[in-house]
């Protein structure tokens, strides 16, 4: 019998993170080119143009520099987007409810969400890399560490888009936080500078930055460099990964913005 429950969980999660893939794959146009234009814009003009007169960051090219962050802030807006966009496309046109009502458990549907968070997020990834690959040299020092860093983070946005899209009633409430929250915190996130060049009252403040301690962590594994201790940065990735699962869960359980 539990070997037929887990099938029947398993078919779900499929079925939910195959139909998010479709999605992405159907308007490619809009989940993944826009993201590889805008990287390719950052390296010309940030990277070729200004990163000229910058010089070295930290003791790397500065093109070199920004790459990991380049690849880490699309990943971060696009497992975001994805999944935020998609539960409440799902809400808006009462599909939701079809799920809500199957054999499957809660946690099977937001882990099906999330895993279509985060195949868009690496898809947009992996491009983006191939985008920065033409402009610059990445070498790879650590290569665990990358994958768990990219890995950790898409996760996290995926499961803080899920939550945006439980409270959200309208269109305009899914662009609120990735205008007004997302797009702040990746900025002041590292992607562009180190925080070393900050005074020390604004270097203090980065650190509470969840952002700035995934990019850091991401670049380490390309890099060796890092602005943070790369310990405590996975340790809060684990734990805000923890923490967001079972916000999610708990909503879904109470049936918050479902029944709206």
């Amino acid at each position: 019998m539990s070997a037929g429950f887990a099938s029947v969980r398993w078919i779900g999660f499929q079925t939910i993170v195959m139909r998010e893939f479709g999605r992405i794959i159907r308007i490619w146009g809009q989940t993944i080119v826009p993201s590889a234009v805008t990287a390719a814009l950052y390296f010309v003009i940030f990277g070729s143009l200004i990163g000229r007169r910058i010089g070295q960051m930290d003791g790397v090219d500065y093109m070199q520099y920004i790459a990991p962050g380049l690849i880490m802030m699309a990943v971060i807006t696009n497992a975001y987007a994805n999944v935020s966009s998609s539960f409440f496309g799902a809400k808006f046109q009462r599909f939701l409810e079809e799920i809500s009502v199957s054999p499957q458990p809660n946690w099977v549907i937001i882990a099906g969400y999330v895993g279509g968070g985060v195949l868009r997020g690496l898809l947009v990834g992996l491009a983006v890399t191939i985008i920065s690959l033409i402009f610059t040299h990445l070498p790879v020092h650590h290569l665990f560490l990358i994958l768990a860093a990219v890995l950790l983070t898409a996760v996290i946005f995926s499961l803080a888009g899920f939550i945006n899209g439980v409270f959200a009633k309208n269109f305009d409430q899914v662009n609120w936080i990735p205008t007004f929250i997302l797009t702040p915190l990746t900025y002041f996130g590292g992607v562009f500078y180190s925080i070393n060049l900050l005074p020390e009252w604004a270097r203090t403040l980065s650190f509470a930055n969840p952002v700035l301690h995934m990019v850091n962590a991401f670049r380490y594994g390309f890099l060796g460099r890092s602005d943070v201790e790369v310990g405590l940065a996975f340790a809060i990735m684990v734990l805000s990964a923890v923490v967001l699962f079972v916000i999610a869960l708990w909503l879904m359980q109470r049936g918050t913005g479902l029944r709206d």
